[in-house]
C-alpha cells in the first residue's frame, strides 16, 4: 500500500515540474515567470529529498529559490525603473520639440 501512495506521489511530482516547467517557459509576464521559477525551484528540492539526496535539496532550495529568485525579482525591478526613467526622457523631448515648434 505504502509503495503505491509513494509512487502515485513520484507522479504527482514529474508532473508538477513539468508543467511548472513549461509554465515558465511560456509566460508572457516577466514577473509571473519569476514567481515560477522560485515554485521549480522549491519543488525540485523536494523532488531531490524524494531521491534521497539531501545535500543537493538544501543546495537547489538555497540557490535556486532563496538565492537565485530575489536577484531576478531585483533585476526585473531595476530594469521596470529604467524603462519609466527613458519613458520620462521622451516626454521632456517630446515637450521641448513642442515649445521649440511653437515659439517659432
Amino acid at each position: 500500500m505504502t509503495y503505491n501512495i509513494l509512487t502515485l506521489f513520484d507522479i504527482i511530482l514529474i508532473t508538477t515540474l513539468l508543467l511548472l516547467a513549461w509554465e515558465v517557459l511560456s509566460s508572457e509576464n516577466i514577473f509571473t515567470g519569476v514567481v515560477l521559477f522560485i515554485s521549480f525551484g522549491l519543488v525540485m528540492a523536494l523532488a531531490w529529498v524524494r531521491m534521497r539526496a539531501p545535500d543537493v535539496a538544501l543546495a537547489e532550495a538555497a540557490l535556486g529559490a532563496g538565492l537565485t529568485g530575489p536577484l531576478f525579482l531585483s533585476a526585473l525591478r531595476r530594469m521596470e525603473r529604467i524603462h519609466k526613467d527613458e519613458r520620462r526622457l521622451d516626454m521632456d523631448e517630446e515637450r521641448s520639440d513642442i515649445d521649440e515648434k511653437s515659439d517659432k
